[in-house]
């Protein structure tokens, strides 16, 4: 029998939903039958037998909607395989500070899936997909408009990480 998986995930601009979509792509081809769909849309995790969850960054955190999903279903979670993925356009160095940084993030979801392995893949700025309030705020900081997405490294992620 193929092993069922669910990729989900919360976005605000639509990279992490690409993201996502890639990962998917991947684990089908590699013989799983996958459904990708935003965490809001997930009603339950009956029929699945691994997860792979994703966030977009704001404020330094996951998406609340993810974060919520992850303490409603946490027994059933930690029955399953479980992989993270973070989209973020910050820390982006591979230096100690960078990596401090960028495993704040997950600190909240590594408390409640301490075993899920996590990986960490810079994403798009594009200031036409962004909210009124999320564009000024990234003018603010002087953010600058780019695609760091690295494809190759995110297939190469969903070739390798384990779900079972």
């Amino acid at each position: 029998m193929t092993q069922k998986v669910l990729v989900t995930y919360a976005t605000r601009a639509g990279s992490t939903a690409e993201i996502a979509v890639a990962i998917g792509q991947t684990l089908t081809a590699r013989g799983y039958k996958v459904e990708v769909k935003p965490v809001k849309q997930v009603a339950s995790l009956a029929g699945y037998q691994a997860v792979i969850l994703g966030s977009a960054i704001r404020m330094g955190n996951w998406l609340p909607e993810v974060v919520k999903f992850i303490e409603a279903n946490q027994a059933t979670l930690k029955s399953l395989p479980v992989a993270l993925f973070t989209v973020h356009m910050l820390n982006a160095d591979d230096d100690e500070a960078n990596r401090v940084a960028r495993e704040a993030y997950t600190a909240r979801i590594r408390a409640l899936l301490p075993e899920a392995p996590e990986v960490f893949f810079t994403g798009l700025m594009d200031f036409s997909r962004l909210s009124f309030l999320d564009r000024f705020i990234a003018k603010m900081v002087k953010a600058v408009e780019a695609d760091q997405r690295d494809w190759e490294a995110i297939k190469h992620w969903a070739e390798a990480v384990s779900i079972g």
